[in-house]
């Protein structure tokens, strides 16, 4: 399969502004593998949606992100709020500090490597995850990739997006973490998943369409992709002290077995809280609850 011209979104500020340094080298390599392609970088938060959108409308079929996971998180968003959805590739280049998805789908965080796979001609049909949530008092929605959240994780993406993005992998989440410890408390949700209906108090709730987030956290270690479902990973009333505790299992993706965590798989989950709580996907806060999430099967071809 040859693929089609494409557009390539950079985002130059992706991987602690590094991503600017390394553009000359990365469009060097692509230039390499004989693809035929022009780019765009953005230019802020959320011009990555509209110039993938623009692109998708305007017809090219191969989208190509390069930039973090927030990056191909927008640039799938762009893609999926069109008609040409289905028609349309996605091309990832890692450059950010996280690469949970690419460590998922088995992509290389090596940008140098990335390159000559991207005129692969292996497809991954990925699923995608829809996000219904509040934000300046409407209604909104939006896709991800690799996974959502609400609870503790989501306070520690808020922190984690505050600070310097000077050091790279999963000391960014981290900082934010052990940050999250000083004023959080868990939350009392009412949780509906699939049919089945409760009330519980959370430390933290994860939806997951990938295995990792937090950059190398396997928090949903038997989730994949393709399987039409997603990973509802719920950490129960833990303590802060009992989370330090049961963290390095998280890395092992062995967390499953402690006795206030459980997975279910669903189509469908809503949460809903009388607090206020916020709502993440893909690492960057989107707004808050009440939240519900569902399955879009098969919605988005993944070069690989």
């Amino acid at each position: 399969m040859q693929n089609p011209h494409a557009k390539v979104i950079v985002n130059p500020a992706a991987g602690a502004h590094s991503t600017h340094r390394k553009w000359p080298s990365i469009r060097s390599l692509l230039k390499s593998t004989g693809l035929s392609f022009d780019y765009q970088f953005t230019e802020g938060k959320g011009h990555g949606i509209e110039l993938a959108k623009a692109a998708a409308d305007n017809g090219y079929r191969y989208l190509i992100a390069v930039g973090g996971d927030g990056t191909i998180h927008e640039v799938a968003n762009g893609i999926m709020q069109t008609n040409s959805s289905k028609e349309t590739s996605l091309g990832i280049v890692n450059t950010g500090t996280g690469s949970d998805l690419s460590r998922t789908i088995g992509i290389s965080a090596d940008y140098t490597k990335a390159c000559t796979s991207i005129t692969s001609p292996r497809r991954l049909i990925a699923d995608i995850g829809v996000i219904e949530y509040g934000k300046d008092d409407q209604a909104r929605k939006r896709y991800f990739i690799n996974s959502a959240g609400i609870g503790f994780d989501a306070e520690t993406v808020a922190i984690t997006q505050r600070l310097p993005k000077f050091l790279g992998g999963t000391l960014p989440y981290l900082t934010g973490l052990f940050c999250s410890f000083l004023g959080y408390r868990n939350k009392f949700v009412s949780l509906k998943i699939g049919d089945k209906k409760e009330n519980i108090r959370v430390l933290t709730l994860v939806v997951a369409n990938g295995k990792y987030f937090g950059g190398g956290m396997q928090i949903a270690p038997k989730a994949e992709v393709d399987d039409n479902l997603l990973d509802v990973v719920i950490i129960g009333n833990i303590s802060k002290i009992g989370l330090l505790k049961a963290l390095p299992s998280v890395y092992k993706g062995t967390h499953l077995t402690h006795p206030l965590v459980r997975l279910e798989k669903a189509t469908s989950i809503k949460i809903e809280s009388k607090k206020k709580f916020l709502v993440q996907a893909d690492g960057e806060i989107l707004g808050e609850g009440p939240a519900s999430f569902h399955i879009l099967s098969g919605a988005l071809s993944l070069v690989i």
